[in-house]
């Protein structure tokens, strides 16, 4: 409701509200006053004549009552009047009925208003004649008062009509008003949202009454003032809008200059990265053909001096390619490159393997090394083994590296696990080594930066490592932490969140079927991991101080040799064995190939630490076989399915495998694989990778379909190149692990110590020193000494060897020929692998180090670069087969040396 319009009703109500209540009391007044003046009229009339109507009763004149009550009735308000005594006798009535009469005489006179109708009643008994009166009489007189009722109304009627016109001329008086001020609000209202919405030229005229002229005054006042408020916020708007544009011009010429230090800078650290990336793979190139002369060089006559020498060279090598690796992991983590897989994963595989691959440095320096993962582990889960595998390799390295005595331990435990199907692993890496201070921790984990600048002299090392691991594990969205002290040890903690496959606890397999086994371990960490695993698969586990059980005797015995294994402990323990009459499963910290000549009895078996949990746990099965079932212990010998193209290779590995107990199968090809994959089952699998028809990697993809026992069956990759970078790919594709040609023995002997648990043959003698006098001032054509020692010490399966390799070299040759005349790469790198195989275990090392550079500028350039070390391949050919063509007369016109030159192939 607007102001104009509350004024109007005050206005108009107040006044008529008070003039209606000061009516309505004058009226009530008035007829109050006008009923009592009648009441006192017709009382004293009676009252008057009441004396001379008592002496007419009395005296029973009924003439002159008659003529007293006419002119009582005479009053105008009067309707009846009777004369009664109290003996019922009516003496006089006029206008009225008996049926009014009172019942009682009354003693004084009395009115009665209560209805329109009154009564009066007055006694008639004058004083001076009461003595002489037998009854008492009255009067009773009717008095009308309607018409004051009447008049009442009538009045009333006249003062609201006089209400209405006043209150209509009051709301003509209040309207006008009102609508005057409404309209001069209004005004002002409209002026003011003007002067907000910034027409400042409104004005309102200063008009009416005096608080609106003073109102319009200040609102005109007010626009005056915005107004020019306004103009001088423009000015300062458009001052500061120059000053702003100028502003913006200077950082639009900032930010254009900052986008191309931008650019420049991510140009420049894609440039660091392919640099990096480049330089790691160019310094792999010559390194390789480094290791590759050292290890042709090795095959020679050297003087023990000089091979000491070389062996130096070689660990050089090793820890420079090393270097290269986390040069590269780096620069594709620093270029966001790196991207994580997502398979499936065993923490307890990938610990093994871990451990296995640092156990050489633990067994050079005689510590313990341990893996322990926790039974509330899930089994299976997802995540980026081949990450998880490099950061558990650092940190084990790291211990083993800076520990001289005592033991390592890996612990792996479930934090947390969500109902989402997320476990939060922790992994922690342990030792006793030489420890951190505060601020070497603080320093740990910057990249290129040890602990102490000491170490990298004293333990070498880049300083990566830690850096590279702590990438890894806050890219796989978890934590790594150190806990140190100076002296006391080191304990490295990494968190790993993911996502389990398989939550539920594996069934325990029954191995011993709760056989009493004797443990003998000094170790007490590797005493509490052996006693719960023996606990957990079955077994009775009895725990001795010394290696000789007490009565009642075990059906198993797992005992710890010593450290120090001199001559007499020997004895004593191949004494111990011969005498022991249940099945015995030794353990020892040595290299499978340093492992002593205990001449171990039927259903005895020795293991290296750190011992995998499979390969315990086979080693258990054969032994607890051996006790239930002495007479087939050895009825069923472990089956080895070599896969490879080349018939040298084939037979090489055959010699190095040669042993009791184990069967050798032998595959040409990929489908050859396969068609023998429905024979009786192996237990390890040796696949060359680049084979005519199916290579390796298909072939192990589709023997991994067949499922059974090839779903677990162990495939090692057996290649003349192979650098790190494709280790992921060869373990991608169902590959445990990779062995590169020339196959090293000890490696060799690891494998088959890792996965179906063989012990190492003895190591075969070297040579005389007194063979490997002089040195060679270059690599010779043939050297026979060289392929006898790479033919395990056989002569005879040398000369054949390398007869086989001549033979195949004209066929190598066309193979060469065609894809030189071709151009295709790809089919040059296979004749040239091929060929590199084929060296790698004959007596001929300087076709042997021109292969094997060929194939690494190969792999690395392609087809741009190698003419000249093509040059050299043939020209090693043909001095080859002139070495042949020598030994037989009369020369053969198949000779190689007559058809193998460089220029004419080339010219083909």
């Amino acid at each position: 409701m607007s102001l104009g319009n509350r004024l109007t009703l005050w206005i108009l109500c107040l006044p008529l509200l008070v003039l209606l209540l000061a009516a309505l009391l004058a009226l009530h007044l008035d007829t109050e006053w006008r009923k009592s003046a009648l009441r006192d009229r017709v009382v004293t009339a009676v009252e008057q004549q009441a004396p001379e109507m008592a002496r007419a009763v009395i005296e029973a004149d009924q003439s002159r009552l008659d003529g007293m009550a006419r002119r009582l009735l005479e009053i105008d308000e009067a309707r009846g009047v009777g004369i009664y005594t109290d003996s019922d006798m009516i003496q006089l009535e006029l206008g009225r009925n008996r049926a009014q009469v009172a019942t009682t005489p009354p003693l004084e006179v009395h009115l009665d208003t209560s209805s329109d109708l009154w009564r009066l009643m007055v006694p008639l008994a004058p004083a001076e004649l009461e003595g002489s009166m037998t009854s008492r009489a009255w009067l009773e007189l009717d008095v009308d008062s309607r018409p004051l009722t009447l008049g009442y109304y009538r009045r009333l009627a006249i003062t609201g009509l006089g209400l209405l016109i006043l209150g209509l001329l009051l709301f003509v008086i209040a309207s006008a008003l009102g609508r005057r001020v409404d309209t001069s609000l209004g005004d002002a209202a409209e002026a003011l949202r003007r002067l907000r919405g910034g027409d400042f030229e409104v004005h309102l005229p200063e008009a009416g009454a005096p608080e609106l002229r003073r109102l319009a005054r200040h609102v005109n006042a007010l626009g005056d003032e915005m107004q020019q408020s306004h103009e001088n916020i423009q000015r300062q708007i458009e001052q500061t809008t120059s000053d702003l544009e100028e502003s913006m011009e200077t950082i639009e010429i900032k930010n254009i200059e900052l986008d191309l230090a931008h650019r420049r800078a991510l140009e420049a650290n894609r440039i660091k990265s392919e640099f990096l990336a480049s330089m790691s793979h160019e310094i792999r190139t010559p390194l390789n053909g480094i290791v590759g002369f050292c290890r042709l060089l090795g095959r020679s006559r050297l003087e023990p001096r000089q091979r000491e020498w070389l062996d130096q060279v070689q660990i050089a090598c090793d820890n420079l390619l090393a270097l290269v690796n986390d040069v590269l992991d780096f620069s594709r983590m620093e270029a966001g490159r790196l991207e994580l897989d997502r398979a499936e994963l065993d923490m307890v595989s990938l610990v093994d393997e871990a451990l296995s691959q640092q156990a050489p440095l633990a067994h050079q320096k005689g510590l313990h090394l341990l893996g322990l993962v926790y039974d509330d582990v899930p089994t299976l889960l997802r995540g980026d083994p081949l990450r998880i595998r490099q950061v558990l390799t650092n940190l084990i390295h790291n211990a083993l590296k800076f520990t001289e005595h005592g033991e390592v331990i890996v612990r792996v435990m479930l934090e947390e696990q969500n109902a989402q199907g997320r476990a939060l692993l922790r992994v922690n890496v342990s030792d006793t080594g030489i420890g951190l201070t505060p601020q070497e921790q603080h320093n740990l984990f910057q990249a290129f930066r040890q602990a102490a600048a000491s170490h990298s002299r004293h333990y070498g090392g880049s300083g990566l490592g830690l850096a590279i691991s702590r990438q890894l594990v806050e890219q796989m969205g978890g934590q790594i932490t150190v806990e140190s002290e100076p002296s006391r040890g080191s304990t490295f903690s990494f968190t790993l969140p993911l996502d389990v496959i398989d939550s539920g606890e594996p069934a325990a397999e029954t191995i011993l079927d709760n056989q009493r086994v004797a443990l003998y371990e000094p170790h007490a960490p590797t005493r509490h991991a052996l006693s719960h695993l023996l606990t957990l698969w079955g077994g009775q586990v009895v725990e001795l101080h010394q290696p000789e059980p007490t009565p009642p005797l075990p059906s198993l015995l797992v005992a710890a040799l010593p450290a120090d294994l001199n001559q007499a402990v020997l004895d004593e323990w191949r004494a111990r064995l011969q005498a022991s009459s249940c099945p015995v499963l030794l353990l020892i910290n040595v290299a499978p190939l340093e492992m002593p000549d205990l001449h171990l009895p039927s259903g005895c078996e020795i293991l290296g630490k750190p011992v995998s949990r499979q390969a315990l746990a086979d080693a258990l099965r054969r032994c607890s076989k051996a006790k239930r079932c002495p007479e087939t212990a050895e009825a069923r010998p472990t089956r080895v399915l070599v896969v490879d193209d080349n018939g040298i290779n084939r037979r090489l590995l055959r010699e190095l495998l040669q042993r009791p107990g184990l069967e050798l199968v032998e595959a040409a090809s990929g489908e050859e694989a396969l068609a023998l994959a429905e024979s009786p089952p192996f237990h390890l699998v040796l696949m060359d990778i680049r084979m005519p028809g199916m290579d390796g990697i298909e072939t192990t993809q589709a023997l991994r379909r067949l499922g059974g026992h090839w779903a677990t069956c162990p495939i090692i990759a057996v290649t003349a190149h192979a650098h790190d970078s494709e280790h992921e790919r060869l373990q991608a594709a169902g590959m445990q692990e990779v062995l590169v040609k020339p196959v090293d023995s000890n490696r060799l002997e690891a494998v088959l110590h890792r996965h179906v648990g063989l012990a190492a043959l003895p190591q075969t003698p070297s040579l005389p020193a007194t063979q490997e006098a002089g040195l060679a001032s270059q690599l010779e054509v043939v050297d026979m000494e060289l392929g006898t020692r790479l033919a395990n010490g056989n002569e005879d399966l040398a000369r054949e060897l390398l007869e086989e390799l001549v033979a195949s070299l004209p066929k190598t040759v066309d193979e060469l020929r065609g894809a030189l005349a071709s151009g295709d790469p790809e089919r040059l790198l296979d004749a040239v692998h091929a060929l590199n195989g084929a060296c790698r275990y004959c007596g001929a090392p300087e076709l042997a180090l021109v292969a094997e550079t060929l194939e690494t500028r190969l792999r690395s350039r392609g087809m741009a670069e190698v003419d000249s070390l093509i040059d050299d391949l043939f020209q090693a050919i043909g001095r080859l087969g002139e070495w042949r063509a020598a030994l037989q007369a009369p020369p053969s016109s198949t000779t190689i040396a007559s058809a193998t030159s460089a220029s004419s192939l080339r010219d083909r």
